[in-house]
C-alpha cells in the first residue's frame, strides 16, 4: 500500500486537515530523503511504460463497446432475442452496460448483473427461464467478443 492509500475515518474537517497536512510533511521529508526515487513510495509502476501506453486502455474499451454494438444489430441469434426482448429499449444504453459488464471478473456477478439488466428496472421475474437462458447466452457472446 502507498503512503496515499494510507485511508482514516475523521471526525471533524480539523483532523481531516492535520491528516492531510501530516501526509503533505512525509511526502516532502521522504523527497528530501530519497530524491527523485521517493516516487516509488506513491506511484505504483513509476519505471514502467505508463507514458507510452497512456490512452491505450481507452482505445481497447472503445473497440470493445464498438464491437458490442455491432453484435447487438447483428443477425445473430442471441442478438435478435435479445432486441426482442428489450423491445423499445436502447441498444446504445445496452450497449454501454455490457461493456462495463465485461470489466467485472467475477462469473457470478456478471451473470447477475446481465440477469438485471434484461430483467428491467421493475426486476419482474428474475427466475423466469427464458431471462436466464437468455443472460446465460448473452454471457457466452460476451467473453467471445471481449477475447
Amino acid at each position: 500500500m502507498s503512503h496515499l492509500q494510507e485511508t482514516q475515518s475523521y471526525e471533524t474537517p480539523v483532523e481531516e486537515f492535520a491528516q492531510a497536512l501530516a501526509t503533505a510533511r512525509k511526502m516532502q521529508q521522504d523527497w528530501l530523503t530519497y530524491g527523485v526515487d521517493f516516487v516509488h513510495f506513491y506511484v505504483e509502476n513509476a519505471d514502467s511504460d505508463w507514458l507510452e501506453t497512456w490512452g491505450h486502455d481507452e482505445i481497447l474499451e472503445d473497440k470493445l463497446l464498438d464491437n458490442i454494438k455491432e453484435f447487438l444489430v447483428s443477425s445473430d441469434d442471441v442478438a435478435v432475442r435479445l432486441r426482442k426482448h428489450i423491445g423499445n429499449g436502447s441498444l446504445f444504453d445496452l450497449a454501454v452496460n455490457l461493456e462495463e459488464c465485461c470489466r467485472i471478473a467475477e462469473s457470478q456477478e456478471k451473470f447477475c448483473i446481465v440477469r438485471n439488466l434484461l430483467a428491467g428496472e421493475d426486476n419482474v421475474d428474475l427466475n423466469n427461464q427464458e431471462l436466464l437462458n437468455l443472460a446465460e447466452s448473452l454471457l457466452e457472446k460476451l467473453a467471445k467478443i471481449s477475447e
